[in-house]
Formats: C-alpha cells, sequence, structure tokens
C-alpha cells in the first residue's frame, strides 16, 4: 500500500500536534492556581521547555503584546499561542478549553451561593498562595535567564521592578512596557537589514467586529431593556476597558454590580472572588459567577442564561483584540526598529515578573512556614522532575489535612 501524499501527512502531523496542544491547555486550565504571574510560570514551563511549542522569547513577545490591550491577559497568550499553532480553529477550541473548567464551576458556584463556606475555601486554599508566589520566582529566574543579555536590558528590568512595585497602577504596566520598547529602538542599527520584507498587510475584521459589538451591545440594551443583553453590554465594556487582569477587574465589578446595580451583597460578592482565588484558569471567570446571581429572578434557566453571556462578554473582546494583531505580528518583527524595541520589550516583562513575586507575597502571613513553601517550591520546580499539577494538588491536600 502506498504512502499518503506528503501534504496529507503533513496535515495529520498538524492534526495530531493540536490535539496534544489541547490536552496540554486542558491540563493549565485545572493545575493553573494563583493568578496570571503563575500561569506565566506555567506557561514557560509547559509550552516552552517540555513541549517547544514556542521559544521563551516568543511567549514573552506575546505576553507583552497582551499586557498592551485591554482584557484577560493570560488567556489572550493561550489562545495566541494556540493561533500561531494551527490558526484561527485551534485559537477558538485554545479558548474553550481554558475557560470551561473555571466558567462551569463558578457558574455552579453562582447556582449554589447558599451552600458555599468562605470559611473552608479558606484553609483549602492556604498553601497554594505561597506555592503560586514560588512558581512566580521561578518564572522570574528563568525568564531573566532568557532575555537579559546586555547591560541596558538588565537596568531596564531592575527599573521596570521598581516602578510595578511602587505604582500599582494598570495603566503603569502598558506605559512601562512602550518605554522599554522606545529605549532599545534607537539600537536598531545593530540588527541585521531585512532585505525580502513581506508586505505588511493589516486584516481590520476583528478590530471592526470588536467596536461593531462594542456599539451594538449598548445600542440593544438601551431600547431593549433585556437583562441577558444589558449583562453582555456591562461585561463586555469591562472587558474591553480594564488593563491589568482580574485583580484590577474585581473592584470595577464590585462598584457596577454590587453598589451602582445592587445584583448581589457585598458577601455574596466577596464569597464568589475568594472562590476564584481558590480555582485554577482564568480569574475573569468570576463573571460567570455575578452573571447567575444577577438572574436569580429568571430561575434556574435564567442564571445559567445569565452566567454563558457574561462569560462571553467578558471574555471576548480582549479574544478579538488579539486576533487582530497577532495576524501582522511576525510582518512588523522584520522591521529593524520593531526588532530592536523586543529587547526593551522583553526586559521590562522580564521586570514585571519580578515585581509580582513581591506584590504577591505582601498580602501573606509574614511566617516560616509560607517562606519554606516558597523555596521549597522554587527548587523543586528548578529540579525539575516533579510535574506542577502534582505540586499544586500537594498543597490542597496538605490544606484538607491540616
Amino acid at each position: 500500500m502506498a504512502p499518503p501524499p506528503r501534504g496529507q501527512r503533513g496535515q495529520r502531523t498538524r492534526r495530531f500536534r493540536g490535539i496534544i496542544f489541547l490536552k496540554d491547555v486542558a491540563l493549565l486550565s485545572a493545575t493553573s492556581f494563583g493568578g496570571p504571574q503563575a500561569h506565566t510560570a506555567m506557561m514557560l514551563r509547559l509550552l516552552v521547555e517540555k513541549r517547544r511549542y514556542l521559544t521563551s522569547a516568543e511567549l514573552l513577545e506575546i505576553m507583552a503584546l497582551c499586557q498592551l490591550l485591554p482584557g484577560p491577559g493570560s488567556t489572550q497568550t493561550i489562545t495566541a499561542v494556540g493561533f500561531r499553532l494551527g490558526g484561527p480553529n485551534l485559537a477558538y477550541l485554545t479558548l474553550l478549553v481554558w475557560m470551561l473548567p473555571s466558567v462551569c464551576i463558578m457558574t455552579g458556584a453562582g447556582l449554589a451561593m447558599s451552600y458555599l463556606d468562605k470559611e473552608q475555601v479558606a484553609r483549602l486554599v492556604q498553601y497554594i498562595q505561597p506555592i503560586a508566589v514560588g512558581f512566580v520566582a521561578y518564572s522570574a529566574y528563568k525568564i531573566s535567564e532568557k532575555v537579559i543579555h546586555t547591560k541596558t536590558s538588565v537596568a531596564l528590568m531592575v527599573a521596570a521592578a521598581m516602578l510595578a512595585y511602587r505604582f500599582q497602577l494598570p495603566s503603569v504596566l502598558p506605559l512601562l512596557l512602550l518605554s522599554g520598547g522606545l529605549v532599545t529602538t534607537f539600537r536598531y542599527r545593530k540588527h541585521a537589514v531585512v532585505t525580502q520584507k513581506q508586505p505588511l498587510h493589516i486584516e481590520w475584521a476583528n478590530f471592526m467586529l470588536w467596536g461593531g459589538v462594542f456599539i451594538a451591545a449598548a445600542v440593544l440594551g438601551h431600547y431593549t431593556r433585556a437583562m441577558p443583553v444589558l449583562l453582555f453590554e456591562n461585561f463586555y465594556r469591562n472587558g474591553s476597558l480594564v488593563f491589568g487582569g482580574g485583580q484590577v477587574l474585581a473592584p470595577l465589578l464590585f462598584a457596577e454590580f454590587v453598589e451602582f446595580k445592587g445584583y448581589l451583597s457585598p458577601t455574596e460578592f466577596l464569597s464568589g472572588y475568594g472562590l476564584t482565588q481558590a480555582l485554577p484558569g482564568p480569574n475573569f471567570a468570576f463573571a460567570s459567577y455575578i452573571g447567575a446571581l444577577a438572574m436569580r429572578d429568571y430561575g434556574l434557566g435564567g442564571q445559567v442564561v445569565g452566567a454563558l453571556v457574561a462569560a462571553a462578554g467578558i471574555f471576548m473582546p480582549g479574544t478579538l483584540l488579539i486576533f487582530f494583531l497577532i495576524r501582522f505580528w511576525d510582518q512588523l518583527k522584520q522591521y529593524r526598529v520593531v526588532k530592536a524595541s523586543l529587547e526593551g520589550i522583553n526586559a521590562v516583562s522580564a521586570g514585571l515578573v519580578c515585581a509580582a513575586v513581591f506584590l504577591l507575597y505582601h498580602p501573606l502571613p509574614d511566617t516560616p512556614v509560607n517562606l519554606g513553601l516558597i523555596g521549597a517550591t522554587f527548587l523543586v520546580l528548578l529540579w525539575e522532575k516533579i510535574p506542577s499539577y502534582l505540586i499544586v494538588l500537594a498543597g490542597l491536600l496538605a490544606g484538607v489535612l491540616f
């Protein structure tokens, strides 16, 4: 029997690789505790060091792009990686696999709010938080090792870490990234000239779709006053305007849905937010919890609809924007000015992760146990023989037993 044509073999190889990638995304979505910074550490370890889907520099570039855009950074990053590996179809599947576990859990939490015990949740995750800081510390070490090669990079990394630590504002992050890129842009002459440049072709479809949905949702919500449409518009607007991830999104949602609209009580909000911190995957899944409680007067079916439209509204704008940008990013990198700016952007990214280690540690009790867990997690990850999810499961088990 004759072997299949080379084109078919290549297609099968890509399909098989896509399946393996989705399996890895599912593993990340089930074990990536600790928020965006810890997600970075786990993505670096699994997608770069173990699977080699891309290099650490490429992952940092994608992360930097996502920092410059509003929306959920971890979700945009993992979706963009899927886009690079398999195009739009794999990217959409990546998004679904990544967000589905946490969205389902938070929807269930919204449906069964009266059965949740905040103290039990806090006890369960008491050891997960220092473990997450250990993950971030390991990520800072590995990223710095990969991208810091010049004195300029060292200076930018240190400056970015100090400024991010001092000014804990979401608007500071994109400004630092842009500033770092601007500093190293002046060194563009050190980069080789690309003689055969591909013409820059920008596809505006996703950007126009983002803007069109923004306007259409606002108009429909104003005239129909239908609760699902209003919820979608509220979350789409917040997802389009918030920089800095779930930690920044939470106070905005509290102001709008608790203080202004009264869809849920402060106790319900804080209980759900605490549960979100205990779950792996994207923190933006908190929206599905709020959506379910906001439509409690519409019955079980209405609550499920509320959770779904809230999740769609919060995740859609960031996804559309990163799809718009990632399509012509490789073409932009052909230009020496853009390529030179990546040195500064990567250095600043490393500095932001370094600052995150200290920012995440501050809320924790300064105890020998927490310090020991951070150090032990860092050393175990450095050893590279124990999977990340086993470390997380061990932390959860310890929270149950002690």
